[in-house]
């Protein structure tokens, strides 16, 4: 069937937008058909891994709250804000971690 302005492909009659995602299926795919599945110990280790990385900055900025609140006399000012930085940085952690997997 031809588009009204001539074209007959789908990239360029409104159609292009599903070009990328069917292309990365794609390249999933026959990766999977030449490697296979990920082994099962190295999905686990993914995830204690991630685990980690946002457990890890998240106490160290409850320690680190909770001193200089003691230092500053009491509340929980800097504790509640660097919990709050400490699981941005472990989900961004997280998040480039995933991307290196891909």
């Amino acid at each position: 069937m031809t588009h009204p302005n001539g074209n007959h492909d789908g990239a360029r009659n409104g159609n292009g937008h599903m070009a990328e995602p069917v292309r990365r299926r794609r390249e999933r795919r026959e990766r999977w058909v030449t490697e296979g599945e990920r082994p099962v110990g190295r999905n686990l280790a993914l995830i204690g891994a991630l685990g980690w990385l946002v457990v890890a900055p998240t106490l160290a900025g409850l320690a680190m709250g909770r001193w200089l609140d003691g230092m500053a006399g009491g509340g929980v000012f800097w504790t509640a804000s660097l919990i709050f930085a400490g699981v941005a940085l472990g989900g961004w952690l997280a998040w480039k971690r995933i991307e290196q997997e891909r």
